[in-house]
């Protein structure tokens, strides 16, 4: 996630980072403003066609269209932005589940073996449900990390290690060292572990209609694709930059809604949850 000062305007304007559409973008508005600029030869040097031909009514069309666009787009990117907020949500409800845990295991356990045990596997889980979430190799390394064992013909991790805890806690009532009221309380808060990473695994694997996302697509496509026709009359040459403007404006709020609707990723406006494990880590260590 990229961090900046949200007061810094010419930060904004004048600097384009690596994420930014304006790059991403830059082939497609070349092609564009090649089209405009054929389209706008054609009509006025070509064919030489008036003022007065048919095609002057197409503005008409666009401004209808520009409407029904904008309310699309609107809820496109509204959509995506309740996704990547959900995503932030769940990853502070983690912070707070890891907290709890380890200020609840504090207060009940004694001995310092028990203490380390649980000052490596909550953070583990932080970390591990990161590389899940991204599709990255966990495997045998991030659990040797936090000096774990692995059964290698189990695929989701985050559960590998939560049912660490769960036995663990289980081991920790049939010795005594905690009580049956105890129990109830912990078992509880580990709920709320995999609930989280249920509700994250639902934002990854549940992405936009494919029908609504390429109507959108295509919807941009034509209506770019018709602009310069009906617009060369009143405009000119300057239909060009014009066409080229309106393209960027429309096709980055589609590419920011592709980006931030799967908060989960490496890319610069995904969740920092790499960042946030660590701070896991940081804070349970502190706590035990």
């Amino acid at each position: 996630m990229i961090a900046y000062n949200p007061k810094d305007w010419f930060f904004f304007i004048f600097r384009f980072h690596k994420t930014d559409t304006f790059r991403t973008l830059l082939p497609l508005m070349a092609a564009i403003g090649g089209y405009s600029w054929l389209v706008a030869y054609l009509e006025l040097e070509y064919w030489q066609l008036s003022a007065n031909n048919a095609l002057k009514n197409l503005p008409i069309m666009h401004t209808t269209l520009t409407f029904v666009i904008s309310l699309l787009l609107v809820f496109r990117t509204n959509t995506a932005y309740d996704r990547w907020w959900e995503g932030r949500r769940l990853w502070g409800s983690l912070v707070n589940s890891s907290r709890n845990f380890a200020l609840k295991l504090g207060a009940m356990l004694s001995e310092e073996q028990d203490r380390q045990y649980f000052r490596r596997v909550i953070p583990a889980y932080a970390s591990i449900l990161n590389k899940h979430l991204k599709n990255e190799e966990t495997g045998k390394t991030l659990f040797d990390e936090f000096d774990l064992r692995i059964e290698e013909h189990h695929k989701h991790a985050p559960n590998q290690v939560a049912r660490m805890m769960y036995q663990k806690v289980q081991e920790l009532y049939a010795t005594g060292k905690i009580s049956g009221e105890q129990l109830i309380v912990l078992n509880g808060q580990l709920e709320s572990f995999t609930d989280i990473c249920g509700a994250c695994e639902r934002i990854k694997n549940t992405p936009i209609p494919f029908s609504y996302s390429s109507f959108i697509k295509r919807f941009i496509f034509f209506y770019i694709m018709s602009l310069p026709f009906g617009y060369v009359f009143s405009l000119g040459y300057y239909v060009i930059p014009v066409v080229v403007f309106i393209f960027y404006v429309l096709a980055s709020l589609e590419l920011i809604a592709e980006e931030i609707e799967d908060p989960f990723g490496n890319d610069g406006n995904d969740l920092p949850t790499e960042k946030i494990a660590a701070n896991i880590k940081i804070h349970v260590s502190e706590i035990l």
